[in-house]
């Protein structure tokens, strides 16, 4: 994975983060220390992605500032905390994180979109839900050889480092849009990646909807109940197959 993205070696760091940084830095509940201090094995920062190091500039609006991008490897011991384990690290760091974590022979790599905090002065915070995908899980090894390809750093826009970074994270979302489709393809233009994760985002919604009701109608007894319950499935798998079909 870190040899696919292919990062320059101007920008790699190759340095251990003590996980001291982590405890000071994603204000981690006793709970959160717990999983952080007994979870991870390392974290190492690879790459400071900036416009010193890969020529990319920075970008600002109104809301957010990206100065650099970081790029994290983290080993963890426990998979049953693994995706809080996502978000705690990237909480903990101020710039966008492209994290790839490794669990014995698991991997999973996330991204999540960071703005200015409203509250704090001069803190960040995650913009939204973060973007995690296997590329193990994809339904062929073709779709694993497309996603890698596309993932490399010279694959990516050099506009700025938001649009690099958004290129990243349209590509992990066509890797997750391929796990349900069977086919990877690359979003053709910003419209496209938009409504790709909005359906997407939908899609996993209504699949827990659908989960929890065929669930409450395998336990009615209750006949008018259980044809209400079966009237709403079938309801809501036409919506699930509507959203699919915009991946």
């Amino acid at each position: 994975m870190i040899a696919a993205l292919n990062l320059p070696l101007s920008a790699r760091v190759d340095q251990r983060v003590p996980k001291k940084l982590l405890l000071e830095n994603c204000s981690p509940t006793a709970a959160d220390k717990r999983k952080i201090n007994e979870g991870i094995d390392e974290v190492f920062w690879l790459a400071a992605l900036k416009p010193t190091t890969i020529g990319v500039p920075t970008f600002r609006d109104t809301t957010r500032e990206y100065l650099e991008i970081a790029v994290l490897r983290a080993a963890v011991r426990t998979p049953a905390h693994t995706a809080r384990l996502h978000e705690l690290i990237h909480r903990a760091i101020p710039y966008p994180v492209l994290l790839i974590v490794t669990q014995g022979d698991g991997l999973t790599i996330s991204l999540a979109h960071k703005r200015q905090s409203q509250g704090e002065v001069g803190a960040t915070v995650l913009d939204g839900a973060l973007v995690v995908a296997s590329p193990a899980a994809a339904l062929s090894i073709n779709v694993a050889a497309a996603f890698i390809s596309e993932i490399a750093i010279t694959r990516q826009s050099r506009v700025n480092l938001f649009a690099l970074y958004q290129g990243w994270m349209d590509t992990v979302v066509a890797l997750l849009a391929a796990q349900v489709t069977g086919t990877f393809t690359v979003a053709s233009s910003p419209e496209m990646a938009a409504a790709r994760r909005t359906a997407l985002a939908e899609s996993e919604r209504l699949e827990a909807q659908l989960t929890k009701l065929r669930a409450a109608a395998a336990k009615e007894r209750q006949v008018a109940r259980q044809v209400a319950l079966n009237l709403e499935i079938k309801r809501m798998q036409a919506e699930h197959s509507a959203a699919r079909a915009n991946l």
